[in-house]
């Protein structure tokens, strides 16, 4: 049985049936119709010819610049490392000499003692010749091995892993936490309001009392030293300084990876300070008190800061920063606001602390903790959210992308390295593998 054109002002008889729009359709409407979709590929012929020219313009140099900027950067971290150490056991090789020479030097003095004194008293015996004559020997001998060669120098050659450096393709949506892995592996150390942590990406800096210890990526202590200050309120790295930035009680210390030489900072004055960050040339400080501030400091080549803050951001009275983390010029904000009971982030400018977004979390404020905030890949963070056990991931442009239950009470959170992400909380610090 024929049909009619399905075209509602055509009378011709149908003659074929359009594939693409299951039409029946006469030769004339058939044949306008196929023109129309031909006429579709003009614009992705452009659209391609377009992109076509746009890869074709790429300029490789320019474009890696940035990334070799970063890679260069690496030997020069490791060529400090290897410094400390050959600074260190020249140190120690030094040390070690002036004891095997004050040892002789003692021991020459006890021998001068007893030649004065039989030499004084004019009486001696063969037994008393024959045991000074023995020991003035054995000490030349000493001497001999001091001046010769007392100590085998044994070097190992230093063996490079390929994956200390990682090249990832970055990918807006790869990171997804929507299954988030479970615990790989816990450090004990329960706190009853979560110490922060910190990572420079080698080490994981955990304050376990009465210690600050790193942990290296199997979770093994690497070094520790003692606590002897007030209580820690944050922490983090410096890539310029070279050390970890530690927040006390009304104190800036920093901490050297190699010595865990524990420093104070004089030139920022004492103050409730309460959270630290820092980009490659300043540090972020916030005060710790209703109505806060936020300062920013340049950091010097030396260890030292300049002594006058750059410029700050203060807070109505009901209102405390949390925490601060910078990232690519951009600092994520934590701010809470006790008339209100209520919690928000804010993304603002590092350079003018201009604000970009803002973005009301869904939490109810009950007790007074802080919460803590981390970077991720493509601008996104990770927020600790204690009151009701969650993660929450943060795209971007101020939105939430997943609500992460968590089964223990999350306090802080920091990236260490590129795979693993460590959570503080009640029961120890969780590492997970993202």
């Amino acid at each position: 049985m024929s049909h009619s054109c399905s075209i509602t002002t055509c009378k011709r008889a149908s003659r074929f049936l359009c594939d693409c729009c299951q039409q029946n359709l006469c030769i004339h409407h058939l044949n306008e119709h196929n023109t129309l979709v031909i006429s579709e590929l003009n614009p992705l012929i452009d659209d391609i010819n377009l992109l076509n020219n746009r890869l074709n313009l790429i300029n490789i140099e320019k474009i890696s610049e940035e990334y070799h900027k970063k890679l260069e950067e690496w030997p020069l971290d490791c060529y400090k490392t290897i410094d400390y150490l050959f600074e260190q056991k020249c140190q120690e090789l030094n040390q070690r000499l002036i004891e095997k020479i004050k040892e002789q030097e003692e021991e020459i003095l006890n021998i001068q003692t007893k030649l004065k004194e039989i030499f004084d008293d004019q009486e001696t015996t063969r037994k008393d010749i024959d045991t000074l004559t023995s020991d003035i020997r054995h000490l030349g001998r000493m001497i001999n091995h001091i001046e010769e060669k007392c100590f085998d120098l044994n070097t190992s050659p230093l063996l490079i892993d390929e994956d200390l450096i990682d090249i990832q393709e970055l990918d807006e949506y790869k990171l997804d936490l929507s299954i988030f892995t479970p615990i790989y592996k816990t450090i004990d150390c329960i706190s009853r309001d979560g110490h922060p942590i910190s990572s420079n990406n080698r080490f994981l800096l955990i304050y376990q009392n009465p210690n600050l210890c790193l942990y290296d990526r199997q979770m093994s202590i690497v070094k520790q030293t003692t606590w002897s200050y007030g209580h820690i309120w944050n922490m983090c790295w410096s890539s310029k300084l070279n050390r970890f930035i530690i927040v006390e009680e009304n104190t800036i210390y920093l901490l050297n990876e190699n010595t865990m030489l524990i420093e104070n900072v004089k030139t920022i004055e004492a103050k409730k300070w309460l959270s630290c960050t820092c980009s490659d040339e300043f540090l972020f400080l916030s005060t710790r008190q209703w109505g806060s501030s936020i300062d920013k400091f340049r950091l010097l080549t030396s260890i030292t800061f300049d002594r006058y803050r750059i410029s700050s951001k203060t807070y109505s009275n009901d209102e405390y920063i949390n925490d601060i983390v910078d990232i690519n010029n951009k600092l994520i904000l934590i701010i809470t606001n006790k008339t209100k009971k209520s919690v928000r982030l804010e993304l603002r400018s590092s350079n003018t602390l201009d604000q970009l977004w803002l973005l009301q979390l869904d939490i109810t404020l009950n007790q007074d903790m802080i919460f803590y905030a981390c970077s991720l890949d493509c601008d996104e963070w990770l927020i600790t959210d204690y009151e009701t056990r969650r993660l929450l991931h943060v795209t971007d442009n101020g939105q939430i992308k997943t609500i992460i239950e968590y089964n223990e009470i999350p306090y802080s959170i920091c990236r260490f390295g590129f795979n693993l992400l460590a959570v503080s909380s009640n029961i120890g610090v969780n590492l997970h593998k993202i």
